[in-house]
């Protein structure tokens, strides 16, 4: 495995992102249970124990709660130094004051950083993450009020989730330093970030929506690329419906093949096709099935054929390459 960009910032990163967003309960204002906390103690012991120790939060997972209960699994535990802990802010839902809506005014940050802070019960975050670009964000705004964070102790570096390279650079030349992330949706299902270079000048590929030169930009820049949803909700591996596509039915059987052939989980396929490209993408993944997470870590045993990765990418796609 080659080294990720964010292993300059944090040696002992691991490969894989452990993203909290099933911790917490539902989606809803129905509080959290003492059986939440034991999830969150058990996915921590399991991630870590399985050489997983970077975990990304936002401050909306469910309502709050995501943060909450890890937080309160934290309180008890005496190994905050052994992680990596980010998380996101700037996503509001709708309440008496507007619609869902996108805030990284100076006021929001602040208080999204002090309110992740108390309940994840930390004194730090070693990344925070703009969660979506706010068209009505002011970058000098934003370079001052992480710089603030920054000198106060309470954010190490800043990074961004869902963001092209142009708002990325603006934020660089704002802020006078490098960003440590960029999380975007990538996967074996949502693979517009190769397709976006295979089918340049093509018209096949003219409803392609991804951000052109987003992945060099960050290979140059070394921005540690992060895949949300890497996992394509469990579609390749057992969840797909007797409705879903010709496609996801023929690339499941691939993935079941070809991990049968490495000796490995079918996760692990799912993964390694994402760190088999080289702009050296860091999966998130979310299950909370703790067995699912060990099986994630056996992406870590192999590097998939350039055959293997291509017959993998034009079975999802469902269509010959042009």
């Amino acid at each position: 495995m080659s080294t990720l960009p964010i292993q300059t910032l944090f040696p002992h990163a691991s490969s894989l992102v452990y993203g909290c967003m099933g911790l917490g309960g539902a989606w809803s204002d129905e509080p959290y249970q003492s059986t939440h906390v034991k999830q969150a103690q058990q996915v921590i012991d399991c991630a870590l124990d399985n050489g997983i120790n970077f975990f990304d939060h936002a401050d909306i997972y469910t309502f709050g709660k995501a943060e909450q209960v890890f937080g309160q699994a934290l309180a008890q535990r005496n190994d905050r130094e052994q992680m990596i802990i980010q998380s996101k802010c700037g996503i509001r839902f709708d309440d008496n004051l507007g619609p869902k809506r996108y805030d990284l005014s100076v006021k929001w940050i602040k208080h999204s950083v002090d309110n992740s802070l108390a309940q994840l019960n930390c004194d730090y975050l070693d990344i925070l993450l703009l969660h979506r670009p706010d068209p009505l964000m002011d970058v000098n705004e934003i370079a001052q009020t992480y710089l603030s964070l920054k000198q106060a102790g309470k954010v190490k570096h800043l990074g961004v989730s869902n963001m092209q390279q142009y708002q990325m650079q603006a934020l660089v030349n704002a802020i006078g330093e490098p960003l440590a992330v960029n999380q975007i949706e990538m996967s074996l299902q949502q693979h517009s970030f190769v397709d976006e270079g295979v089918y340049a000048g093509n018209q096949a590929g003219s409803d392609i929506n991804f951000a052109p030169g987003m992945l060099e930009y960050c290979q140059a820049e070394k921005v540690q690329i992060q895949s949300w949803g890497s996992l394509c909700q469990g579609q390749y591996t057992g969840a797909a419906t007797e409705q879903a596509s010709q496609a996801i039915h023929q690339t499941s059987k691939l993935v079941a093949k070809l991990a049968s052939e490495y000796g490995v989980s079918a996760e692990a396929i799912l993964l390694a096709w994402l760190m088999r490209h080289p702009s050296n993408i860091q999966p998130v993944i979310g299950t909370t099935n703790l067995a699912r997470i060990k099986a994630c870590t056996e992406v870590n045993k192999l590097q998939l054929s350039r055959e293997h990765w291509y017959a993998l990418y034009v079975s999802a796609k469902g269509v010959e390459l042009p």
